[in-house]
């Protein structure tokens, strides 16, 4: 459940980390990408625990809000999936032709970007 839950603040803060505040965005890096306990955020921060506890919080809330609006991060999940879904027809179906498979290698490198 932890790891489920640090992909997904992961997934969110690339999609709309640029949208928080400079210290939200350290927090969170920290936390989620970094693996830093609340205790050593707080120390380089010289504030409390519960505090860095707390903005942890209302940033996640901040970022699950964003993508119950916006649905970014469910819409490129369900292109990647259908890319996917189109090149595994394609190899299957159509095995040789590379065209087809170079152009959803593009769409998926242009759906990261």
């Amino acid at each position: 459940m932890e790891m489920e839950r640090t992909n997904r603040m992961n997934a969110l803060f690339d999609f709309y980390g640029s949208l928080l505040t400079e210290k939200q965005q350290k927090y969170m890096l920290l936390y989620f990408a970094d693996d830093y306990s609340l205790g050593e955020i707080a120390e380089d921060f010289d504030v409390s625990r519960q505090a860095i506890y707390d903005n942890i919080r209302r940033t996640e809330q901040i970022l699950t809000d964003y993508e119950k609006k916006l649905h970014l991060v469910e819409n490129f999940n369900q292109t990647e999936e259908t890319l996917n879904e189109f090149s595994n027809y394609l190899k299957a179906h159509y095995p040789n032709d590379k065209v087809a498979e170079n152009y959803i290698q593009q769409l998926k490198k242009e759906s990261v970007e």
